[in-house]
């Protein structure tokens, strides 16, 4: 499956979708939650739920 139509299917809802693109970015989240080489789990919760909010307001540009 494309990443277009994961997106899509993540915005409509499908949590396995969401969890798919989660698992994608999760090492992406992971090293910008590191502060002073020491790992900041509030600061990778809010950058997960920033993640979150991206798919939620995703708009397909045309």
């Amino acid at each position: 499956m494309s990443f277009d139509e994961l997106l899509f299917r993540a915005k409509a809802g499908d949590m396995e979708a969401k969890t798919e693109i989660f698992a994608m970015y999760r090492p992406l989240l992971i090293k910008n939650a590191l502060v002073n080489g020491r790992f900041d789990e509030d600061l990778y919760q809010e950058l997960a739920v920033e993640l979150m909010k991206c798919i939620r307001y995703f708009r397909d540009v045309e």
